[in-house]
């Protein structure tokens, strides 16, 4: 299929440059935009992760964005996630929520307890891929946001997905967040973890959709080989 071309999706929230980098190392013909037709047409798609959660979907509503998103991963699109990215795969979150918008923790029918004791409301729709909330990172301890190097461990899921090829077991990865996947997650989509103030998941998986936490972008020769396992699986789908 020649290079692939992968889309990486700009909600307007900063400098993409170093994702678009790290993807044409790698292999691919990527690019920016905001285009819904060129997002449902990509051959694999990248959400990246600058900003706050509410700003980020309700510019990706607003812009015809999530629409294509969604079409394009039901069409079997792969599509990685990138940190904020990655978050906005799941249910709801409440990074940004104005108070007078977004749906109570404590009137939402359908809220998990754990998640909703952990951090409240008001929360707002994410993509709904994966099942989940995303929520503050809390300690009286450690500093947050979480910034810096850390571990990441794989479930044996993860070591076998190939995204995690040639990945090693307790790898340090470049993180920067304040928020991360609650407990309220599907073990099945949990593919690694890191832990700092709480047992969150750092690479998430379902169907043809992957999740970073960490920045491979970042993250020196691991990084981009997880950028060139991504490149690879866009090229096999495409063949």
């Amino acid at each position: 299929m020649g290079e692939p071309k992968i889309v990486v999706v700009d909600y307007h929230k900063g400098n993409l440059s170093s994702v678009v980098r790290g993807l044409a190392r790698a292999g691919a013909a990527a690019c920016t935009s905001d285009d819904p037709e060129q997002i449902r047409n990509a051959d694999g798609l990248v959400i990246p992760g600058v900003g706050a959660f509410y700003d980020a979907i309700a510019f990706m509503r607003q812009s015809g964005e999530e629409v294509a998103v969604l079409d394009a991963v039901a069409a079997g699109t792969p599509l990685l996630g990138i940190c904020l990215g990655l978050q906005l795969f799941f249910e709801r979150g409440n990074e940004g929520v104005p108070a007078d918008e977004g749906v109570d923790a404590d009137v939402d029918a359908d809220a998990d307890d754990d998640a909703s004791e952990q951090a409240g409301g008001p929360w707002v729709d994410g993509l709904g891929i994966m099942r989940g909330s995303c929520t503050h990172l809390e300690s009286s301890r450690l500093k947050v946001p979480h910034v810096g190097w850390d571990q990441v461990h794989m479930t044996p899921a993860g070591a076998a997905d190939p995204l995690l090829a040639g990945f090693a077991e307790g790898a340090n990865m470049y993180f920067t967040h304040s928020y991360a996947v609650a407990d309220d997650v599907d073990a099945a989509d949990v593919l690694a973890r890191t832990h700092y103030t709480r047992s969150f998941p750092c690479i998430v998986r379902h169907g043809n959709v992957w999740g970073c936490q960490f920045h491979p972008e970042k993250s020196s020769a691991l990084g981009q080989r997880i950028l060139k396992n991504f490149v690879s699986i866009v090229e096999e789908v495409g063949r």
